[in-house]
């Protein structure tokens, strides 16, 4: 399944410690999926995952660190 990032808004990760280390996500157009990718390279590759995926992650003892 493919996903529409091309329109979408992307927002740094808070979590990033500086601005060397930065992530961003989006939000699918018409679709429940969240892009990650690197804010150096936003042209680069996008990895993709299901809305239940994304709040599994973030509910993870791995984010609250």
């Amino acid at each position: 399944m493919s996903f529409n990032f091309s329109n979408a808004r992307w927002f740094k990760s808070s979590k990033s410690p500086n601005a060397s280390e930065c992530v961003e996500i989006a939000f699918a157009d018409g679709a429940h999926a969240v892009g990650v990718r690197d804010s150096k390279d936003p042209g680069g590759p996008v990895l993709v995952f299901s809305g239940e995926q994304w709040d599994r992650f973030l509910g993870s003892e791995i984010w609250r660190r």
